[in-house]
């Protein structure tokens, strides 16, 4: 069986996706196939990949048209959808998706999959998304839920994977993916002490407030409870720069609303989701009551999980084929 496989999506990122590439290349344990799908570039992406897959035989790149405007959200799992076709050759037992503008230690992936072999319900995972600082690498979100991993470093166990069918197309998929592998009795972790370089700040390709709104609308795709939502940009309203990043997650969370946007048609999940979110908001025991808990500029030695123990994971319900 092939080891793993590792899908990119990548849209112009000439002066950045040198970077991966090289960090890929230089991996101790490499992919059994590295799909680049270039996402209608107009600045040399596409030739950069191509000169990538001359040079090395497991790489292959597939172009898509320009559709001339960036689609945050969709246009990546549309990308990300069609280099599947070129793994489903290959038995893979874990699918990775990978940004294009990531730097990364060369035992990167050794690392990660060494987590998934010694956790045989480990079934999504990453490392932490971290920006530059000087000579310092400062992570980016130090206390996310300990269950998120972010979107721009992706790893599925092939069961985990097949059971939550895939990714959704719509702002989302990146929690949504991980609630139902919950759901299903899967565990899903971030690995605190792996640190990936993103080589530019995120949401900056879209702009800081259409960010926000995005991942507003995503967390309505989600099925967010509505109180938890509130509490959610009532906190992030009192963070720099004030009100203006709560007031766009609230816009964008009732703006899927107001356009009848599609989201999780499944009310077992809504009720999974609400219900960890309001343990959350009484202090209980719940997904999102377990954080990170990262010194964002220290080492990995100062990695930790807070309230991470029995009595505070989440109990997983019955695994369903």
């Amino acid at each position: 069986m092939s080891d793993y496989v590792v899908i990119t999506p990548v849209r112009n990122e000439a002066d950045r996706f040198p970077r991966t590439i090289a960090s890929m290349v230089a991996q101790t344990r490499r992919p059994a196939r590295w799909v680049i799908v270039d996402d209608g570039s107009t600045d040399g992406t596409g030739r950069v990949a191509e000169e990538a897959a001359r040079e090395h035989d497991w790489i292959r790149v597939l172009h898509r048209a320009d559709r001339g405007r960036r689609l945050p959200g969709t246009g990546v799992m549309e990308a990300f959808h069609e280099g599947c076709v070129l793994v489903a050759d290959l038995s893979w037992e874990y699918l990775v998706k990978l940004d294009g503008d990531l730097a990364f230690p060369s035992d990167y992936f050794a690392r990660c999959l060494e987590h998934f072999e010694k956790d045989p319900r480990l079934g999504i995972g990453g490392g932490v998304v971290c920006k530059r600082v000087a000579e310092q690498l400062i992570v980016e979100a130090a206390d996310d839920p300990a269950f998120h991993v972010r979107g721009a470093t992706k790893i599925y166990r092939r069961a985990c994977w097949e059971q939550i069918g895939g990714l959704l197309r719509l702002p989302g998929w990146d929690t949504v993916d991980e609630l139902k592998a919950n759901m299903l009795g899967w565990s899903t972790r971030t690995f605190p002490e792996l640190k990936v370089e993103q080589l530019k700040d995120t949401g900056t390709a879209d702009g800081r407030w259409r960010n926000w709104v995005k991942n507003g609308l995503a967390n309505y795709v989600a099925c967010y409870d509505p109180l938890f939502m509130l509490a959610k940009c009532l906190r992030r309203g009192l963070r720099w720069p004030y009100l203006v990043g709560g007031l766009a997650l609230a816009w964008g969370y009732l703006s899927g609303y107001l356009r009848r946007m599609p989201r999780v048609d499944d009310s077992e999940f809504r009720r999974y989701v609400r219900r960890h979110q309001r343990n959350a908001l009484l202090g209980r025991p719940g997904l999102w009551s377990i954080r990170l808990s990262i010194d964002p500029e220290a080492g990995p030695s100062s990695a930790a999980v807070k309230n991470r123990s029995p009595s505070s994971a989440p109990a997983p319900i019955e695994r369903r084929s």
